[in-house]
């Protein structure tokens, strides 16, 4: 059976902590069963149980149980609310970097 959590997710609490962010890029290159992912980390398989329950409530993860084990995998399109903030400022410095780049020209044709 999948799983998936929470209709209105806190993305950005749930990858406040670097240990959330390492699983989530960990899972970005393949589903992964807990134990596979609890090797990655110096910190007890529950634990790391509790960091995939975030990121599960948080909507970043599908769980799906096989037999005894829990195989979690990314759903990435949950990360669209950071991609876009931070779209928000490329925007910013793309801007920024046009203006340094033209006052730079203005600069080396006198």
């Amino acid at each position: 059976m999948l799983v998936v959590a929470n209709p209105d997710p806190d993305v950005f609490g749930a990858i406040s902590h670097p240990a959330r962010r390492r699983m989530v890029d960990l899972l970005a290159e393949e589903g992964r069963s807990v134990n596979a992912i609890a090797g990655h980390f110096e910190m007890s398989r529950p634990a790391v149980s509790q960091h995939l329950r975030i990121l599960l409530d948080a909507g970043l993860v599908a769980e799906e149980r096989r037999g005894r084990e829990r195989h979690y995998r990314l759903l990435p399109e949950q990360l669209g609310p950071v991609r876009d903030w931070i779209a928000h400022y490329e925007r910013f410095w793309d801007d920024r970097l046009q203006r340094l780049q033209q006052t730079l020209a203005k600069g080396s044709a006198k």
